[in-house]
């Protein structure tokens, strides 16, 4: 007897490629600030400066962007350590990412500030926080990381959130039309995180239900969340 139960389609997690260079790079008044810091490049006010904002407000892009022009490294924060400084800065720029309340070297972070000024080489940090709000046991280093300039990056205002939508459907290859943005925009928390898993869970269920990428769909997977 055949089974009339019908064979669930898998949605397989394929890559994509979220494209970081300054042409995709969403202007808007929410990051004019961190922009102008970066194009502004190698005129800056110090050697060693500071991007935070909310996970997903385009530090890493910025910093992408930048370490292009500057010949930058990249290192993420927490794996940075005092033997590996000297390598790291040894192009005379760098990018240290994603600096985290108590999950970093502090010596080693210590040891960069000192070997950048020293070398006259230029640093970036990104951090979702700003260094006031860090817990650091080395007093030196507390001074030091709190007196680096700051620039923030603020919550997106409408025609960037909607600019988001579509950037992080294109990099998905998902094609969206007007009344699936204006849908979105009105029903999503207003931060970048919120609308980048909203678009991840689009594409996702889309592929699982062999369904295109609508307003319905979006409203029947939103509305009870």
């Amino acid at each position: 007897m055949a089974s009339s139960v019908q064979p669930r389609q898998l949605a397989l997690a394929l890559p994509h490629e979220e494209k970081l260079t300054r042409d995709d790079f969403l202007e808007g008044p929410a990051n004019e600030a961190a922009l102008a810091l970066i194009d502004g490049w190698p005129d800056w006010p110090n050697r060693i400066m500071l991007l935070v904002g909310p996970d997903g407000s385009g530090k890493s892009h910025l910093a992408a962007i930048w370490a292009e022009s500057a010949g930058a490294r990249s290192t993420a924060a927490h794996a940075l350590t005092a033997d590996t400084v000297p390598t790291a800065l040894a192009t005379g720029a760098l990018v240290v990412e994603d600096l985290r309340p108590s999950d970093f070297d502090e010596r080693a972070m210590f040891h960069l500030m000192n070997l950048a000024r020293q070398d006259d080489a230029y640093v970036l940090i990104t951090a979702r926080v700003p260094p006031s709000a860090f817990e650091i046991e080395l007093r030196d280093l507390r001074s030091r990381l709190r007196a680096v300039p700051t620039v923030t990056l603020l919550p997106p205002d409408d025609q960037l959130f909607r600019g988001l939508i579509v950037k992080f459907c294109a990099d998905r290859q998902m094609s969206v039309d007007e009344p699936l943005v204006s849908y979105l925009s009105n029903r999503i928390e207003r931060s970048y995180v919120a609308v980048r898993q909203a678009v991840e869970l689009l594409d996702t269920e889309a592929l699982r239900l062999g369904r295109p990428v609508t307003r319905a769909l979006a409203a029947e997977l939103l509305r009870d969340a």
